[in-house]
């Protein structure tokens, strides 16, 4: 086996284990083991296995960024874009489901970029301006556009991480109701929204 893929080989081995048992739960070790390496070879390679982790979660990043801003820079009507989103999302924990797994885990507190909150905020700034063209468009104001785009990716988010173990209904189904709610939501929404009821602090 060359080194290079002998890197692959661990970096593989480190996905299941990782999307199996979290960070905490994972040892080098067992790395080792399950790669039928010696431990050094794991350090030769990673240096630990943090190093493993970063490589594995920094790819999983990578590879759901493009999905989510391919289907946000295709462009089109609004209810098309959220439909493509719901659909890439659900589309990348179908056919990575280890990686989303690992994504979705509590990051090591020295992991401060790369994790799915952040991937999810990335991706909320740019709808953010698609909604703040569209509020304007429709008399609503545009200032509230960010609090509505954390709204609208944290309900696909939640939504994907509920439908990784679940996987019913269908992916398409999913994504259906997903657009059904925000769109449909976002179509009657008041100038001023108010509260019903109120309790003064």
């Amino acid at each position: 086996m060359t080194a290079s893929q002998r890197r692959e080989q661990l970096l593989a081995v480190s996905r299941g284990l990782f999307a199996e048992k979290g960070f905490e739960g994972t040892s080098v070790e067992e790395i080792a083991t399950r790669a039928e390496v010696s431990k050094p070879v794991v350090y030769e390679h990673f240096g630990g296995k943090e190093g493993v982790y970063a490589v594995v979660v920094d790819r999983e990043v990578q590879a759901l960024t493009a999905a989510l801003s391919g289907a946000l820079a295709e462009g089109g009507h609004p209810k098309v874009l959220l439909e493509r989103t719901a659909l890439a999302l659900l589309t990348y924990i179908e056919t990575s489901e280890d990686g989303f797994r690992i994504l979705v885990r509590d990051s090591p507190v020295a992991q401060a970029t790369g994790t799915f909150s952040s991937l999810i905020g990335d991706v909320a700034t740019q709808v953010e301006h698609l909604l703040a063209e569209q509020f304007s468009t429709r008399g609503l104001d545009p200032k509230v556009a960010p609090i509505y785009a954390q709204m609208l990716v944290g309900m696909v988010a939640l939504t994907g991480q509920y439908w990784l173990d679940a996987r019913s209904p269908r992916k398409t189904e999913v994504a259906a109701h997903l657009v059904n709610l925000a769109w449909n939501g976002l179509a009657d929404m008041e100038k001023r929204p108010r509260l019903t009821t109120t309790t003064r602090r």
